[in-house]
This record gives structure tokens, C-alpha cells and sequence, in this order.
């Protein structure tokens, strides 16, 4: 536990910070899980959709500092590989 008044600060911040990095995290995994599961249905117009779906998620996350920007990125490019790969 802290000691002093401003790493008490500093801890509720983190505190603050950490949930609401962990709500955009698992709104873009929820993203991702969709997209796997509608790819792997065979749909492609709901693939076409969940795509769009996940990239906006990742990128909320990366520009809110929840992911790093090259993570998203790399995520995006191997889920655009998965669509190819999936489509008839």
C-alpha cells in the first residue's frame, strides 16, 4: 500500500485507469470472438459486418491507450487474413 498522500493518488488513478482499460479490452475480444464464430458459420455478408465491428473495437482500444497501436494493428491484419481464408 502506499505511504504518502500522492501515491495514494497515484493508486486510485491506477485503480480508475485499470477499469476502464479493461472494459475497452473486452469489448474488442467480444469483437474478435464474433467475427471468429460468424467466419467460421460461413456468412459472409455478417462477416463482412462483424469485421467492420472488430476493427472499430480495436481501434477505440488502441486510441484510448488500452492496447498498444501495433497490436492492433497486427490483430487487424491477421483478422482480415481469417475473413480471406473463411470466404467460399
Amino acid at each position: 500500500m502506499a505511504n504518502n498522500k500522492s501515491a495514494i493518488k497515484r493508486w486510485h488513478q491506477s485503480l480508475k485507469r485499470r477499469d476502464r482499460n479493461r472494459s475497452t479490452r473486452t469489448a474488442a475480444r467480444s469483437a474478435i470472438r464474433r467475427l471468429r464464430e460468424t467466419a467460421a458459420a460461413g456468412d459472409p455478408e455478417a462477416t463482412k459486418t462483424a469485421l467492420s465491428e472488430a476493427y472499430s473495437a480495436l481501434d477505440t482500444a488502441a486510441k484510448k491507450g488500452s492496447i498498444h497501436t501495433g497490436k492492433a494493428d497486427r490483430t487487424k491484419r491477421r483478422l482480415a487474413a481469417l475473413v480471406t481464408r473463411s470466404a467460399p
